[in-house]
């Protein structure tokens, strides 16, 4: 008996959720209908007003705004219909005001919008996303990209400033930064996918949720391989990705720097008074199966920094990148005299204002 109960409250608990789920297709289907019953009925409306309505009260190009809104908010089928509506209105509008109101430059104005309220149509339909939700995730993606780039708290005694720039002025760019502190040590990677702008992004977006759950689960030194062997499983043929990863002691300042591919890190030796270069290089992510990456070993004293950046700093078409670098070099005293962390943005906006590339710089110091 009480087996029987229990299948008769499953098979009523099914039968409900089943239920609902067509209740739900039924709803979103009901709101689109309506969306193009009203969008219909406005565009007749526009090219009944325009014949018997008050003169200047409905021009027959206000039928623009409906299809802009068809763009936004309808599938390709229904938006087609509506395409069709629009047609038949401004012919009727056209006949029936002896084409006084309705030119040959207004019937080309609505038709380019017409095509591109398809096209617009049919990439949110592949999307699954109508209005602007699609805006909205990519705004979502965005704030989580740099939300992820930001740097953890360190303790008293170190600080630190990071700068991300993207080409174009864009949202998106292939450079971002991931990061961890466990404890008295952090661990940080600054990654440069390539390409620029938009079209590195959608990797770069992709890489960083993938290198941000890397760098907090598999050990320091082999953070750059367990990279490598994810780009060797998943995006052949996408691209390189270039990336160095730094580990500091916060307690005695020891750290460990390995590249791949990457622009050599520089450190300040405050003792000196002057900025090297350091000797980590390696083969760049996504190339060669099971490499393996050594890192050089270093260390940061109080008044010490370290920096770490992209190529788009640095690199110049014609020129060799060591010309860049020493370039950078000679900028980073900029670093020195007005501070690191209000010195970081003039070095970028210094090095990047003649180039449309994306930019990133991350400076580490002790005081």
């Amino acid at each position: 008996m009480k087996a029987s109960s229990a299948s008769k409250i499953a098979r009523h608990v099914r039968s409900l959720a089943q239920r609902a789920v067509a209740a739900l297709r039924r709803k979103v289907l009901f709101r689109y209908r309506l969306v193009l019953i009203t969008l219909v009925v406005l565009a007749v409306g526009i090219g009944v007003g325009a014949v018997w309505g008050p003169t200047g009260w409905f021009p027959p190009s206000a039928v623009i705004l409906t299809v802009l809104a068809g763009g936004l908010l309808l599938k390709r089928k229904s938006l087609a219909f509506l395409l069709a509506v629009v047609a038949a209105v401004l012919l009727f509008t056209a006949f029936a005001l002896d084409f006084s109101q309705v030119g040959p430059g207004l019937l080309v104005t609505i038709g380019v919008t017409a095509v591109l309220a398809y096209l617009l149509s049919g990439v949110r339909e592949r999307l699954g996303v109508q209005g602007l939700s699609g805006e909205k995730m990519l705004l979502e993606l965005r704030d989580r990209l740099r939300a992820q780039g930001r740097l953890p708290d360190l303790p008293d005694g170190w600080n630190s400033t990071a700068v991300l720039q993207q080409a174009g002025g864009s949202s998106f760019g292939g450079d971002f930064v991931v990061s961890i502190r466990r404890g008295d040590q952090l661990d940080l990677a600054v990654v440069d996918v390539s390409g620029k702008g938009v079209d590195a992004g959608t990797r770069a977006l992709l890489l960083s949720g993938a290198f941000g759950g890397l760098i907090s689960a598999v050990p320091s030194g082999d953070f750059l391989a367990h990279c490598n062997d994810y780009l060797m499983r998943t995006a052949v043929g996408e691209g390189f990705v270039t990336a160095v990863h730094l580990s500091i002691d916060l307690v005695s300042g020891d750290y460990l720097i390995a590249s791949a591919g990457h622009p050599p890190a520089v450190q300040f030796d405050s003792g000196a008074g002057k900025w090297t270069t350091t000797d980590a290089k390696g083969v760049v992510l996504g190339v060669i199966p099971e490499m393996s990456y050594t890192p050089v070993k270093g260390r940061l004293r109080p008044g010490d920094a370290i920096m770490l950046y992209t190529d788009g700093l640095i690199e110049t078409p014609g020129e060799d990148l060591d010309a860049g670098v020493d370039r950078l070099l000679g900028v980073a005293d900029q670093l020195v005299t007005k501070g690191f962390r209000e010195g970081a943005s003039e070095v970028v906006h210094t090095l990047s204002k003649d180039k449309n590339d994306d930019c990133a710089l991350v400076v580490i110091w002790r005081s």
